[in-house]
């Protein structure tokens, strides 16, 4: 019998729920929100308790006592800047995110706070690991060319992390001594550098980088600030436009790549052209990835749910692959994330950190 840990994940539609003996997963459920239900909530930590009573039942259903767990563990969100890590969950934590002291109000941000309920009675330890607000970088890439506009380390850290440790695994070394450029292919899309074990830079894939099936990447600036002042707009609208309407879905009116294969492969030519420009855009931004690196990369890691697609991943690699191996985690297993930050605490082979 090993160390028994309980991951959550709070999504937009979702809270994941998963139970662990060491690094073996037991049991694990996705319980579903639907829109009508969320929207009775002002807020977002307004869901709390909907959450958490979910979680309760979810453990009852089956007959999983907290108190007999080793650690319950959340996923991170938008914290302040922290470097890499599994922090054991605090009341300065958990005081940052109900007052709104945090870089976005997302859902994620929930995750400590559910582990806290959860445990707050009993021994058991709460921890978060790599939150979204891993910030590694060093001061030169934050400058961005405006002082009012620092660059943020705002990115998909628990999963890239994670595919980091496996991609020095696989290689037989350790994570602090390989460089590495890592790109995370969701609906958002983050191309990360790491530079002896710590992420030097990285695009905020709401801000800049490559578009995506979903959001629009770096776009004309200028274009951008016209558009903005038009009075065509709200800034909520805008905000939308540009993280959740943009990429793909706004150019062929779907985001799912797999549809989009299927419309190039019958001779659709915009399908193949956008598609294609998505991959120049992702490659481009490994080869400046590269010169964060000085040229020096052990590989480049591909990761992510649309990690999936054959042709995706065979079209970036020709692109890229003068620079370094390409090798290819597909998906992006966050609950397995969490319980592994969370068990090598358990295991001493690091130390928790302090938030």
């Amino acid at each position: 019998m090993g160390f028994k840990i309980l991951s959550i994940n709070p999504g937009g539609t979702s809270t994941k729920v998963a139970l662990y003996d060491d690094d073996h997963l037991l049991v694990v459920k996705t319980i579903t929100h639907s829109q009508k239900k969320l929207k009775v909530f002002k807020k977002t930590i307004d869901q709390l308790n909907y959450r958490k009573n979910l979680v309760l039942k979810f453990l009852k259903q089956n007959k999983i006592k907290i108190e007999n767990l080793s650690a319950v563990v959340g996923r991170g969100g938008p914290f302040k800047p922290l470097s890499s890590g599994t922090y054991k969950v605090c009341k300065r934590m958990l005081s940052d995110v109900k007052c709104g002291k945090v870089q976005a109000d997302h859902v994620s941000n929930l995750g400590c706070l559910i582990a806290y309920e959860l445990t707050k009675n009993t021994n058991v330890s709460a921890f978060i690991v790599d939150p979204v607000s891993v910030d590694e970088f060093p001061p030169v890439a934050r400058i961005s060319g405006l002082p009012e506009l620092p660059r943020k380390s705002l990115s998909h850290a628990l999963n890239i992390k994670m595919v980091a440790r496996k991609t020095a695994k696989k290689l037989n070394k350790k994570y602090e001594n390989l460089n590495l450029i890592i790109v995370h292919l969701g609906s958002g899309i983050s191309v990360s550098s790491h530079l002896k074990g710590k992420m030097i830079d990285v695009n905020n894939a709401n801000d800049g980088g490559p578009f995506s099936p979903q959001r629009t990447g770096s776009v004309p600036v200028t274009g951008l600030a016209k558009l903005c002042l038009s009075g065509g707009y709200t800034s909520t609208q805008m905000y939308e436009k540009l993280t959740k309407c943009g990429g793909l879905l706004a150019y062929l009116r779907t985001d799912d790549v797999e549809k989009i294969e299927k419309k190039i492969e019958v001779g659709d030519q915009k399908a193949k052209l956008v598609y294609e420009a998505m991959v120049y855009q992702i490659a481009k931004e490994i080869g400046a990835m590269a010169t964060t690196l000085h040229g020096k990369i052990d590989a480049i890691i591909l990761t992510g749910g649309i990690a999936f697609s054959k042709k995706l991943v065979r079209m970036i690699e020709q692109r890229v692959k003068f620079l370094a191996k390409v090798l290819v985690f597909p998906g992006e297993d966050e609950m397995e994330a969490l319980s592994l930050g969370a068990l090598r605490v358990l295991k001493g082979e690091e130390k928790e950190k302090k938030y």
